[in-house]
């Protein structure tokens, strides 16, 4: 995507514009090789794949979604389909797992159920290649999988209902016939049994061992830890990888720091992309709206013409009428209907300012230049402690603690004694400038280590501890060190080693006003979404800001030695 001050018309008025240069101007986020174009302009497709086949199939033995007619996928379906079932020279699958991320009611679920009766019994699996008489090229012929165990696979039920819900309607007369399908209220057979098609929900201990060969996971924005979804993903991934099986998530935009399946595709996928990870071949599918997208009622229209793609049967008028609803939280329609990925009103920080500041090649050296900050927790609270290098005020978090999700996080706590011999290695491998820290919950911990390492500090907390920084006892201290924090990251002053822990909890911070400024908080006082290590991340910046004022130069003493 081009910069904004690159897009045609960007400086002249909207109200100015031709809809033909509106639509250059808010053109679509193309994600994915459904949206790829070749030099002369026409739709680049796969050499190999078996989706012209199941196109026929389909055509052949399913309904429309209405229970009408035959199946017919929409051209943008069809080009998704030919890249979902591409083939390389070998026969094998390009793609062995893949995202469709569209805006709501783009009509996900009918082309997933679709899929879903696809690998069932329809012609899913490379069987051999056949030449073509007229121009000798060769092309794939597909088969049924003999093995063939396909989920439908989803948080909650209501989910899973989605998607299975169509499955009467779809299936033909002829369809139900030719393959012998069974249908159940949760399980729909074929083949007399041999294969099948069920609907899983988020006990991921229950589909440990299954030998699925096709999953289809609906709504992934929603698989969070909180609900067993990231468990069940895992648990998923290794059954698919088991039995050489693919699976494919079909969702809506999600809300960032939430840490959910869809959006560590989305970081997956980026990462590839920049060539950061190893193409694993996976195919990320996505049409948005761009960043500069405005919710102004005269422009939505055109860009929502665009966002929704061949999706036609959503009426824009219907739209419009969700968007300015002022009671709806303008991030959560442009996440619903421009598919943008936004966070709420209240967070501190959007992905597009936390994300740039990253510096991955950024490593800690011994004997660098450091100061020091923690917060620390007990059992649900996170620790953490987190480094900032003084010569280039880049974060480096040096441990977080968090209780692990589900059955395992049961009585868990801390380890005291391993947070400790942390901090005493720090203090062995680096030159600590400053430290400082939350007394709560620590203050014995905190007391040992200003014993230990006080008087060798150039800075020092104001009032009765070197070390101990209470943040309970001063809004306007907290609020005026937050708010240095804040512009230091928004003049992108501030760089970062690219943490996944840090940066979650730093997208989970929300704004907090008081008489003095803005401070931070969580999302609720009982949200799991936590903040700690952004805690930590403050007093170590605020840390280094006194250290820039009025910090001195120390000669260090020899302290305890310490075994690990």
């Amino acid at each position: 995507m081009s910069a904004p001050s690159a897009i045609p018309f960007y400086d002249i008025p909207d109200d100015e514009l031709s809809e033909e240069q509106l639509r250059q101007k808010y053109a679509p986020v193309c994600i994915g090789p459904t949206w790829r174009k070749k030099p002369d302009g026409s739709w680049d497709l796969p050499e190999y794949t078996l989706g012209w086949e199941i196109a026929g199939w389909c055509a052949e033995f399913l309904h429309g979604p209405d229970g009408q007619g035959r199946w017919q996928f929409t051209p943008e379906q069809l080009r998704f389909v030919l890249w979902w079932y591409a083939l390389n020279e070998r026969g094998e699958f390009i793609y062995s797992s893949g995202v469709m991320q569209r805006l709501k009611g783009h009509g996900k679920d009918p082309l997933a159920a679709v899929l879903c009766l696809v690998e069932l019994v329809g012609p899913s699996r490379f069987d051999h290649w056949e030449l073509d008489k007229k121009t000798g090229a060769k092309r794939p012929v597909g088969k049924r999988n003999p093995a063939a165990w396909v989920q439908i696979a989803a948080v909650n039920q209501s989910q899973t209902r989605n998607t299975a819900t169509l499955f009467p309607s779809i299936m033909s007369d002829h369809f139900k016939a030719t393959y012998d399908v069974r249908s159940g209220a949760e399980i729909t057979y074929a083949m007399g049994s041999r294969v099948r098609l069920e609907a899983v929900t988020s006990s991921f201990r229950a589909l440990e061992g299954g030998r699925s060969s096709f999953i289809l996971l609906n709504e992934t924005h929603h698989w969070v830890a909180g609900n067993n979804g990231t468990q069940m993903y895992d648990t998923i991934v290794n059954n698919a990888t088991k039995m050489d099986g693919r699976y494919l998530a079909i969702t809506n935009a999600y809300l960032p720091g939430e840490d959910s399946v869809a959006e560590r595709w989305r970081e997956a996928y980026d990462k590839t992309v920049e060539g950061k990870l190893v193409d694993v071949g996976m195919m990320y599918d996505s049409l948005e709206a761009p960043a500069h997208a405005p919710m102004d009622p005269k422009v939505l229209p055109v860009i929502l013409d665009m966002v929704r793609g061949d999706s036609k049967w959503l009426k824009i008028e219907s739209i419009m009428k969700s968007i300015l609803n002022a009671t709806i939280a303008v991030s959560r329609s442009r996440r619903m209907w421009l598919n943008q990925i936004v966070a709420e009103e209240d967070a501190l920080y959007s992905q597009a300012q936390w994300d740039p500041l990253e510096q991955p090649e950024s490593e800690l050296a011994a004997g660098d230049e450091i100061v020091l900050g923690f917060d620390g927790g007990k059992s649900d609270d996170a620790t953490a402690l987190v480094a900032i290098r003084v010569r280039d005020t880049c974060v480096f978090p040096l441990g977080i603690w968090e209780k692990p999700d589900g059955p395992q996080g049961d009585g868990w706590e801390i380890d005291r004694e391993m947070v400790d011999s942390v901090v005493h290695e720090t203090f062995r491998l680096y030159d600590v400038k400053g430290f400082y820290a939350d007394v709560a919950l620590w203050e014995s911990y905190i007391s040992e280590w200003e014993k230990a390492y006080g008087d060798g500090l150039a800075v020092k907390s104001a009032g009765f501890s070197a070390i101990g920084w209470d943040m309970r006892q001063s809004l306007k201290k907290i609020t005026f060190a937050h708010e240095r924090l804040m512009r230091t990251i928004f003049d992108q002053k501030l760089s970062h080693n690219g943490n996944k822990t840090l940066r979650r909890h730093v997208l989970n911070a929300r704004r907090r006003s008081n008489n003095y400024g803005i401070s931070f908080g969580k999302e609720s006082r009982e949200s799991p979404r936590k903040v700690d290590a952004y805690a930590a991340m403050l007093l170590a910046f605020e840390c280094l800001h006194d250290l820039n004022a009025r910090g001195k130069t120390v000669k260090k003493k020899t302290g305890r030695g310490y075994f690990l």
